[in-house]
C-alpha cells in the first residue's frame, strides 16, 4: 500500500479534496463535432452523436493529477459496428501518458468489445479486451478509473476489471508526473473496429448516439502555476491515494479475467517474440 511520503510527486499541496457531482456545463467543453456534441437536462446529461460527415468529443475543463473518476454511460444500441466510443484520461506531447476505456461495437446482438491500454511516456501496446457481462446499451453503467501512486484499476459497476500496478522499482515507467485532462469521443473506425475492419458501418442506421451522466471526480486538481488541490491526509477524504484491491476485489478481478477478457498482451508471446514486457513477468 502506498503511504502518503509516496505522493512526493506533487509539487505543492494544499488541504482540499475536490469530490464533486456532475454539471456537464461546469465540468467540460465541447471541443469538437458541430453541435453533434450536446448537454441537455440542465448539465445532467451529455450525449455524443456520430453520423457520415462527423463524430464529436468533449473534454474536461480540469486537469488532474492522480484521482479517483466515475463516469456513467450508456452506449450506441443496435447495430453500433465501425464506432467507437473512446473515454480516457491523458496528457499532451510525445511523450504523454494516457488511461484508455475504448468500447467497441458490433453488430446488433454482438457484444461490444471494451478495450483498455495505458500509456506511460509516449508508449503504451499493453491492450486487454474484455467482453461485458451485461449489455451496456440498454441503461447506464458505471465506468471508473482509480489512479494513484501505486495503480491504476479500471473498474465497471465497481468490479475491478485490470489493475496497472506501479513497477518503478523493476525499470516500468508508471503515469505519475503529467497531468490529465478526461476526453471522451464518438467516432468511425470502421477500418479496424470491429473484426478487424471485416465489418464496415451501416450509415442507415445513423446518426448513432452515445449518453454520458453522473460524472464524479475525487481527484486532485492541477493548476497552471504548478500545484494542486490535493492534500496527503486520508482524513481529508483522500483514502483513494492509498487505495489497492483488497482479497475480495482480488476476487472480483479473477473472476472477470477468466471469464471476460478475451485478449491479454501479458499472454502474447508471438507478438513479444524475444520476451513478456517486464511488469507481466513475476518479479
Amino acid at each position: 500500500m502506498a503511504s502518503s511520503s509516496s505522493i512526493g510527486v506533487f509539487l505543492c499541496f494544499s488541504l482540499l479534496s475536490f469530490a464533486f457531482a456532475s454539471n456537464f456545463y461546469q465540468d467540460f467543453d465541447m471541443t469538437w463535432g458541430d453541435g453533434r456534441a450536446k448537454i441537455l437536462n440542465d448539465g445532467e446529461l451529455l450525449t455524443l452523436s456520430l453520423d457520415k460527415v462527423s463524430g464529436s468529443g468533449f473534454q474536461s475543463k480540469n486537469q488532474y493529477l492522480f484521482g479517483k473518476i466515475d463516469m456513467q454511460l450508456k452506449l450506441v444500441p443496435g447495430n453500433s459496428a465501425g464506432t467507437v466510443t473512446a473515454y480516457y484520461l491523458s496528457s499532451q506531447g510525445p511523450t504523454h501518458d494516457e488511461i484508455d476505456f475504448e468500447f467497441l461495437g458490433n453488430l446488433s446482438g454482438d457484444p461490444y468489445t471494451l478495450h483498455t491500454n495505458v500509456f506511460t511516456q509516449g508508449k503504451g501496446n499493453r491492450e486487454q479486451q474484455f467482453k461485458l457481462w451485461f449489455d451496456p446499451t440498454m441503461d447506464f453503467h458505471t465506468y471508473s478509473i482509480l489512479w494513484n501512486p501505486q495503480h491504476v484499476i479500471f473498474s465497471v459497476d465497481d468490479i475491478p476489471i485490470r489493475d496497472f500496478k506501479n513497477e518503478e522499482s523493476r525499470g516500468v515507467a508508471f503515469p505519475k508526473n503529467q497531468a490529465m485532462r478526461i476526453y471522451s469521443s464518438l467516432w468511425d473506425a470502421e477500418d479496424w473496429a470491429t473484426r478487424g475492419g471485416l465489418v464496415k458501418t451501416d450509415w442507415s442506421a445513423a446518426p448513432f448516439t452515445a449518453s454520458y451522466r453522473n460524472f464524479n471526480a475525487n481527484a486532485c486538481v492541477w493548476s497552471s502555476s504548478g500545484t494542486t488541490s490535493c492534500g496527503g491526509s486520508s482524513s481529508n477524504g483522500n483514502a483513494w491515494l492509498n487505495e489497492e484491491l483488497d482479497s475480495a476485489s482480488e476476487g472480483q478481478l479473477k473472476w472477470v479475467q477468466e471469464n471476460y477478457m478475451i485478449y491479454n498482451y501479458c499472454t502474447d508471446f508471438k507478438r513479444f517474440p524475444q520476451g513478456l514486457p517486464t511488469e507481466c513477468t513475476v518479479a
